[in-house]
């Protein structure tokens, strides 16, 4: 190989002529013969044709056009010298064996070929081309059909100078080798040809890109093989192949080198079909080799590419992405470290920037590939080498956090105010990149979990101002914070949860000197905050800050319900207003009491602003996630432990007295409820349940009020006894939190009847407790029967539900209300009988101002009108056309447009029955339209307009009715809200007969149009113009489906008879 390159350009010597590269092509093309069939096989080896007699016939002609052909003296001169410096090659070309004989001359041609085309890309360049005219080609760029010939040329000189000479486990099988003491020199002769051509770019690229393999596994052999296989060859000459090699692979696309290094160290049907198993020397320096891939610049990539893109019969880059276990073994080899690399430190700190690097590609297939072998690939590290991974690959990970968290040592007063300090983009990669490996991982080890611990402050605050803008960054941190708060242990997540509260400095925060800012893609910027001269400006904002701040914890909280985090937060909380309550009475207040410092002041604001915070928090967490934040009964039991603590430390005293009674209270009656049935208690429960006996028992001694004294004490004895015994004040305490109605209660677990509720009055009177007590007692029989099922209540139940239809609580009368419609709906056959009945007491709650009173007999009184219509209608319709004698005209118009709610509900319930109801509904709502009120005008048409459009084509004559009513209201009414309303009447009627306009409409058409368009010039008001404009756009599609009806393609086939 020295040899050869020592040859230039000019190796020819003199000035004579030089053949040109098409003279070579065509020599080559002499010497193969034309082509076979089999030339664009992807194997290398002689074609088929190419038998001996073919070879020694067609160098024979090559040897007699070279020597008396004009024009083919340079050419034989040229070759002449390229032999002369490759004795190997000439010897050979001279021999008698044919298959080495050709390979040796295609070689020799396609080194002068080389040699040529080196000369004339060496030479002056190109005249540019004219202006928008095409580049004109270098002087050294082959033809189409040149290329052609040169890629068999060389696939022949491959599969018949370098295939049969490889080394055993390389090449072919025993038997097809050359003659013994050849194969050392004539594999360097080819090997040393080929490397040559493989350093021109025209030759090189077809060269590399079809036989690389077989090129790698000759330098290989020669190079690295052992001694016996290299006989012959000189160790200088194997240094050479050495050289060569390390060369070729650096030259080459490195994704390529990987695949084919692999290739060969893999299985042998891989390599090549006749070889047997890779020797063991050429696995350990195709592993040598590989590592020293990876760890050149930009290795690990090229090295995730070769296994990922599997060009040998491997899978797409869709279904490697799929293809898991593949990433996970490439991400497990990666974090594993090379033998030949100086020290594990050394290695990571190479290769783990260019294992975070993954996590960026664009390319959204390989994205997923290269996302999943970098996560496997720092986990692993993370849990092999914890302290190097944290140092090299998370530390690095975390940076754009961490170096604007709390804990971190910033320079700010050398940055001036709205200097950016993250930008948008780092950012934003940051926290997708902590996305992918944390969320994605999903592994909760220590590590993971401190490292994301530390940046958790910065992440909620991001979350909270992406919560309050557009940001796609919102997602990605619930997620995180989310992810972290199910994987991590309880009490550390308690303790997170606290310090994202402000409560603790468990979790760094945001640093108090940046802040925030919208960024320009949809993401945000972390910026120097800017000084705010305005004292009441900067109170606001933080005091907004922290609101949100609570807000979004509170939101956050409410995705963590099922796993018992919100309940244990939220008791957690409750346990920190007590231990506030108390540091508060036993510090004195320095503000008040003379001769306190100002260290002492400083911690009473500190404190009282811990308690608003504490307070603020349990009201936020109250209102957003009280519903359903307790999961188990311990978390229950822990609730009412933390009420009744403070209230044994603080009885109710001062001026938040009666807060403290109405939460006791409340505590006492949900343990009154579990123990009444409220919950399905088992053995185990009772037993959680008894940690609540020393508090009720201290209750019950130390509490001021008798009354409380007296049920703590009835509670202890129902746990003590696992409700065997139950005293008759639990039965309306219970009654008094979950508001039940005597006959509706649930049944108690010991099998007797629940006590019924007491008379309303208030829960903290003495007297109001002693009426229960002996109602309770009165009633209460030894073998109580079952309470009747809630689904299906007796004649007794139903009358009751018609006197609490008139409780003077909103509330009990809108429950009253529903339950007797469901009753409707059921066909309760007491509630059949009792229908007049139901309807009067609904018409009645029509008239309540409540909305939820008022809604829930509007419900009521159309489910009977739609089970009834004959019965029911009638008596709508009266009262809907005479309101009630004796109301004002207000009151009047309301319930009479709220039983137009009804009709309208009754009426889409009914859906094509409503015919039979059609004169007297339309003659109401026509009366309606001409009332005084205007409200009731607009309600009315509203109304019509609706009917109208369920009745469609069934409309008939009466629609001269309507269009007069509409269009003289459209045109004379002084309400803009009533001619607005007549103007949709229409927009309703076209939408519902849709294709039937023309049918239905036919004879007032006209006089619709003329009123839009009268409408559309001349209405002042722009509510009402829309509509106009809408009936005619509705008008103008429906007319041109009709004029210009869709063609429609169809084939007919008759049968003749």
């Amino acid at each position: 190989m020295a040899a050869l390159a020592d040859g230039g350009p000019d190796m020819a010597g003199g000035a004579g002529p030089r053949p040109e590269p098409g003279r070579v092509v065509e020599a080559l093309e002499l010497l193969l013969g034309p082509p076979s069939d089999g030339d664009s096989a992807a194997e290398p080896g002689p074609e088929p044709s190419l038998c001996p007699e073919t070879l020694r016939r067609n160098a024979a002609a090559l040897e007699e056009r070279l020597s008396r052909a004009a024009g083919w003296a340079a050419l034989r001169e040229l070759r002449a010298a390229v032999l002369s410096r490759a004795p190997a090659l000439a010897a050979g070309a001279a021999g008698a064996e044919p298959g080495w004989a050709a390979a040796c001359g295609l070689l020799a041609l396609l080194l002068c070929l080389k040699e040529r085309l080196a000369a004339l890309a060496a030479g002056p360049a190109t005249p540019a081309a004219a202006p928008g005219a095409p580049p004109p080609p270098g002087a050294d760029t082959l033809s189409v059909g040149q290329e052609r010939a040169v890629r068999r040329a060389l696939r022949a000189a491959v599969g018949l100078g370098l295939l049969p000479h490889l080394p055993p486990g390389l090449g072919p099988g025993p038997g097809l080798g050359p003659p013994p003491g050849t194969r050392g020199p004539r594999l360097f002769a080819a090997v040393a040809a080929l490397v040559e051509l493989a350093r021109l770019p025209a030759l090189g690229a077809p060269l590399l890109a079809r036989h690389l393999r077989l090129l790698l596994c000759g330098l290989c052999g020669l190079g690295h093989g052992p001694a016996a296989l290299c006989q012959g060859v000189s160790e200088a000459e194997r240094a050479q192949c050495r050289e060569a090699l390390r060369d070729i692979l650096d030259r080459v696309y490195q994704p390529l080198a990987v695949q084919e290094l692999l290739v060969l160290q893999g299985q042998p049907k891989q390599r090549c079909p006749s070889s047997g198993a890779a020797p063991a020397w050429l696995r350990r320096l195709c592993g040598h080799l590989l590592s020293e891939r990876l760890l050149r610049p930009g290795g690990v990539q090229a090295v995730v590419r070769g296994v990922l893109e599997g060009t040998d019969g491997g899978a797409g880059a869709e279904a490697a992405a799929l293809d898991w276990r593949k990433c996970d073994a490439v991400g497990k080899i990666l974090a594993a470290c090379p033998q030949q690399c100086l020290s594990l430190e050394d290695y990571y700190r190479q290769v783990c920037p260019q294992i975070l690097d993954l996590l960026h590609i664009q390319d959204k297939v390989a994205a997923r590939q290269f996302q999943r072998v970098a996560t496997t690939t720092l986990l692993t590290m993370a849990r092999e080498q914890p302290q190097l991974a944290e140092r090299h690959l998370l530390q690095p990970l975390l940076a754009p956090l961490r170096r604007c968290s709390e804990a971190a040592v910033l320079a700010l007063e050398d940055l001036t105010a709205g200097a950016v300090l993250v930008p948008e983009a780092e950012l934003g990669s940051c926290v997708e990149d902590v996305l992918k490996v944390y969320v994605v991982g999903n592994d909760s080890s220590s590590l993971l979990l401190g490292s994301l611990q530390s940046v958790l402050g910065v992440v909620f605050s991001l979350y909270s101002f992406a919560k309050q803008n557009v940001s796609y960054l919102r997602s990605p941190c619930q997620d995180i914070l989310l992810w972290f708060l199910e994987k991590a242990e309880r009490e550390q997540s308690l303790a997170v949860l606290e310090g994202l509260a402000g409560l603790s400095s468990h979790v760094p925060t945001l640093h108090p000197q940046c802040q925030l800012r919208v960024g320009s893609e949809g993401g945000a910027a972390i910026v120097a905050e800017e000084t705010i001269s305005d004292e009441d400006e900067a109170l606001y904002q933080k005091i907004s800050l922290e609101q949100c701040h609570v807000e979004s914890l509170v939101e956050l909280l409410s995705h963590c319900q099922k796993s018992g985090l919100a309940g244990d937060f939220f008791i957690h909380c409750l346990k920190e207003l007590t231990q506030v309550a108390a540091e508060d009475e036993a510090a004195p207040n320095p503000a008040v009491e003379p001769g306190g410092s100002l260290l002492e002041l400083e911690q009473y604001q500190a404190r009282q602003g811990r308690k608003l915070l504490v307070l603020q928090l349990v009201a936020a967490l109250c209102e957003g996630v009280s519903d359903t934040v307790f999961t188990d009964i311990v978390q229950v039991q822990e609730f009412l432990a933390a009420v009744l603590q403070r209230a044994c430390a603080h009885p109710a005293q001062g001026p938040g007295a009666a807060a403290e009674a109405q939460t006791l209270a409340m505590a006492m009656g949900l343990v009154a409820a579990v123990l009444g049935g409220a919950v399905q208690l088992k053995s185990s429960d009772f037993a959680v349940l008894k940690r609540l006996v020393p508090l009720l028992e201290e209750l019950s001694r130390t509490y001021p009020e008798p009354l409380t004294q007296e049920l703590a004490s009835d509670l202890r004895i129902a746990i003590c006894t696992h409700g065997a015994c139950s005293p008759g004040t639990l039965g309306a305490a219970a009654d008094g939190v979950l508001g039940r109605k005597p006959g509706t209660a649930a049944r108690s677990p010991a099998g007797r009847a629940p006590s019924p509720p007491a008379p309303r009055h208030g829960h903290g009177s003495p007297s109001a407790h002693r009426e229960r007590s002996k109602e309770q007692s009165t009633r209460r029989e030894p073998s109580a029967s079952p309470a009747p099922r809630a689904d299906s209540p007796a004649p007794a139940g139903l009358q009751e539900l018609l006197v609490s239809a008139y409780d003077p609580q909103p509330p009990s009368r809108a429950a009253a209300l529903r339950r007797l419609a469901s009753l409707v709906t059921q066909r309760d056959p007491e509630a059949i009988r009792l229908q007049e009945k139901l309807l009067q007491v609904f018409l009645e709650n029509v008239q309540h101002e409540d909305a939820f009173v008022y809604l829930s007999a509007i419900q009521g009184i159309a489910l009977l009108s739609s089970e009834y219509p004959e019965r029911i209608l009638p008596v709508l319709l009266a009262q809907y056309e005479c309101p009630a004698q004796g109301t004002e005209d207000t009151m009047a118009a309301v319930t009479r447009m709220k039983l137009g709610e009804v009709l309208m509900r009754v009426t889409r319930a009914l859906g094509d029955m409503v015919f039979q109801h059609r004169e007297p509904l339309i003659r109401a709502f026509l009366r309606g339209a001409r009332d005084p009120d205007s409200a009731l005008r607009a309600s009315s048409l509203s109304n019509l307009g609706e009917l109208c459009q369920h009745l469609g084509f069934q409309l008939g004559s009466i629609i001269q009715e309507v269009t007069c009513c509409v269009t003289a209201i459209a045109r004379t009414d002084p309400e803009a809200e009533v001619r607005r309303a007549a103007v949709h009447v229409v927009v309703l009627l076209l939408r519902g007969l849709s294709e039937k306009v023309t049918e239905v409409l036919r004879d007032v058409l006209r006089d619709l149009y003329r009123l839009l368009k009268h409408v559309a010039a001349a209405e002042r008001d722009a509510a009402t113009v829309l509509h106009a404009q809408l009936a005619l756009e509705e008008l103008d599609t429906a007319m041109r489906r009709v004029l210009f009806p869709p063609q429609t393609l169809e084939k007919k086939i008759v049968v003749l008879p």
